[in-house]
C-alpha cells in the first residue's frame, strides 16, 4: 500500500476524513461520538480489505482502485454526517425517538455505502454480471451491473456493519434499543440500499448522474429505509 494513503484515502481524503472525526465526536456528544467514529473507521479497514481481495485479478481487468480521494469522502461521508447531526439535534431537544433514529440511520448509512463496496469489489471477481434494470449482461465494471456473488457480498457487508450494536447496550443502555431488532434493520436497510445504488448505476451509464451521486443516494436512502423501518416496529 501506498505510504501516502491512509487505508483507501489519498491524503486530501484521510485528512478530510479525519476533520469528520472530529465533527462527529462534537455531534454524538462525546461517547455516541467514539461509537460513529469508530463504526466509520471499521468501515475503513473492511473497505480496505475488500478492496485488496482479487488484486492482481482487478489489475487485470483495469478496475483496481487504490485509493479514494475528497468527492469519494464526501459521497461515502455526508450521509452519516446527516444522521449524526440528526442525533445532535434531537439531544439538545432532548427527544430520544429522533435520537434513536439518528443513530439507526446513521449505521445504516455506512451499512448501505458497505454493502455496494463488497458488491462491487467482490462481484467483479464472479461471472458475467446483469443489468439489474435490463437483465442483459453487461461487461465487467459497468454501473449497475450484478453478480450472485457480488448480492451475496453486498448482503454480508451489511451484515458485518451491523455487528456496531453489539456494544450498544454498554452505551447510555442504548436508550432502550434493543440491538438484535436494531442489527436486523441495518442488514434489510444497508443492502436495500446497495440495490438502489445499482439501479442507480444503470442510469449512470447512461449520462444521468455520477459514481459520487450515486453513492450519496445510496448512503442516504438506506439510513432513511432503516429510520422508516424503525418505527414501523417500535
Amino acid at each position: 500500500m501506498d505510504c501516502m494513503n491512509v487505508l483507501t484515502l489519498d491524503w486530501k481524503g484521510a485528512l478530510l476524513g479525519l476533520g469528520m472525526a472530529v465533527a462527529l465526536i462534537i455531534l454524538g456528544y462525546g461517547i455516541f461520538g467514539w461509537f460513529f467514529v469508530l463504526t466509520l473507521l471499521y468501515f475503513l479497514i473492511l473497505s480496505a480489505i475488500v478492496t485488496y481481495v482479487g488484486r492482481e485479478f482487478k489489475i487485470g481487468v483495469h478496475l483496481y482502485q487504490k485509493s479514494r480521494g475528497v468527492k469519494n469522502v464526501l459521497a461515502n461521508g455526508l450521509p452519516a454526517l446527516a444522521f449524526a447531526f440528526l442525533f445532535f439535534v434531537s439531544m439538545l431537544h432532548g427527544n430520544d425517538l429522533l435520537a434513536k433514529l439518528g443513530v439507526i440511520g446513521f449505521v445504516s448509512s455506512v451499512a448501505a455505502v458497505m454493502a455496494d463496496k463488497f458488491g462491487s469489489e467482490l462481484g467483479v471477481l464472479d461471472g458475467i454480471p446483469i443489468s439489474i434494470v435490463s437483465f442483459r449482461q453487461v461487461k465487467k465494471g459497468i454501473s449497475g451491473g450484478v453478480t450472485l456473488l457480488g448480492l451475496a457480498a453486498s448482503l454480508a457487508g451489511a451484515m458485518l456493519i451491523s455487528l456496531a450494536f453489539i456494544p450498544l447496550p454498554l452505551i447510555n443502555n442504548g436508550f432502550g434499543m434493543k440491538p438484535e431488532i436494531a442489527a436486523v434493520i441495518v442488514i434489510v436497510a444497508g443492502f436495500a440500499g446497495s440495490i438502489i445504488d445499482s439501479v442507480l448505476g444503470h442510469y449512470e451509464e447512461k449520462g444521468i448522474g455520477t459514481k459520487y451521486t450515486t453513492n450519496f443516494i445510496c448512503g442516504i436512502s438506506g439510513g432513511i429505509i432503516a429510520a422508516l423501518l424503525y418505527l414501523l416496529v417500535v
